[in-house]
């Protein structure tokens, strides 16, 4: 697969990561109870699989941590191990074991709710569609601070985006401190610059409140931030702000990585990585070849907020395929949220488009299986492997 331009474009497909996540999950599915399968087990087409936000609800779906016995959970963080680089899953764990500081840090504020919402089982696990050979399904793993979204189309293709990671607190919050990276090559980023690539690179001295892009599922052309963030109406910002902090997905904001110097476009690729190494290995891979094929014109760095620690900031990196966001605004910047994102392929929307009509006009393997041939005709079958 090639880019308009010639440059190597990823092929989504990884025949490895996506088999060992098939036979794990048909083999959870075969351990959970009545009970447990009516909770983890969703249609492909249920629109809440397209639900991804991180923070605290009282409709999440899928089946709790909760509610598997230990063999179950060590299966599931199995299954998170796999999808995610090993430093990526010892983050996961790190950001879970968190609510237990927030409990003792939020107890005046939740009262008697404190070890209801605030604690390391929390976190769901939901599976979309059928997870059989050839066949279209999703993993999701999500709870407060944690959204990995796996999705695989006809046991060829696989996204892990959007892939979104959150810690709070992020000052004070002793050996754990799992997004010293995802912000911190951030800021030493910013404090590298000049005055004159500083100048280019800030593109607003307000902070939004979360995501430019917010939890839309499919990132469009123009995208605004919204006033406040869910449920946290103590930091807004105004009409004037969210017009400067708008994402335009053909004009990237912020600096190029090509008017940046060695030692810069170094920190600023190791923050890349940091954020790609939420994606399984082959797709890390591939999104790096595509980086380093399209050169630095097409990596954009934009920086809005305070410049230090402690107050407002965000920072996006913007490139042809991929939105990196991180934005630590609400608690006096005391709380992060960050993400990875494909313009395309979130949840797999490229890949689920062209296999759709690749069925339309061929049909499938899967419904070749269970449909006498009586009548019919030898033809070239284009969705054979």
């Amino acid at each position: 697969m090639t880019a308009r331009d010639g440059a190597a474009a990823p092929t989504h497909e990884d025949a490895q990561t996506i088999q060992k996540l098939l036979v794990g999950v048909i083999g959870l599915i075969d351990t959970l109870s009545a009970e447990q399968r009516a909770a983890a087990l969703f249609d492909f087409d249920d629109p809440r699989r397209l639900d991804w936000d991180i923070i605290p609800k009282p409709d999440r779906i899928g089946v709790s941590l909760h509610n598997l016995d230990r063999h179950q959970k060590v299966v599931v963080l199995e299954l998170v191990r796999m999808s995610v680089s090993y430093e990526v899953f010892t983050k996961v764990l790190a950001i879970m074991q968190l609510e237990h500081v927030l409990r003792a840090r939020e107890a005046g504020f939740l009262g008697v709710a404190a070890p209801l919402w605030r604690t390391s089982d929390s976190y769901f696990l939901s599976i979309f569609g059928r997870p059989g050979f050839e066949d279209t399904w999703s993993l999701r793993f999500l709870g407060h601070h944690v959204c990995l979204n796996i999705t695989v189309v006809n046991q060829r293709w696989i996204s892990g985006t959007p892939s979104a990671l959150g810690q709070q607190p992020a000052i004070g919050a002793g050996v754990l401190n799992p997004m010293a990276d995802d912000e911190g090559l951030g800021f030493q980023l910013l404090e590298s610059l000049t005055d004159e690539q500083r100048a280019v690179a800030v593109i607003h001295d307000v902070s939004p409140a979360d995501f430019v892009s917010r939890q839309v599922p499919l990132i469009g052309a123009l995208e605004y931030p919204d006033h406040y963030d869910l449920g946290m109406p103590q930091y807004q910002i105004t009409t004037v702000d969210r017009k400067a902090l708008a994402l335009v997905r053909a004009e990237p904001s912020g600096i190029g990585a090509d008017h940046l110097d060695a030692t810069q476009s170094a920190t600023l690729n190791s923050l890349i990585d940091t954020y790609l190494s939420r994606l399984p290995a082959a797709a890390a891979a591939e999104y790096r070849a595509q980086l380093d094929a399209d050169g630095p014109s097409s990596i954009h760095f934009a920086w809005a907020g305070g410049s230090v620690r402690g107050v407002p900031h965000y920072f996006r990196v913007q490139t042809r395929s991929l939105l990196i966001e991180l934005v630590n605004a609400v608690d006096s910047g005391n709380h992060i949220h960050s993400v990875i994102r494909d313009f395309e392929h979130d949840f797999a929307h490229d890949s689920l488009r062209e296999h759709q009509a690749q069925v339309a006009e061929h049909g499938s393997h899967l419904s070749t299986r269970t449909t006498s041939s009586e009548g019919t005709e030898l033809t070239a079958n284009d969705w054979s492997w």
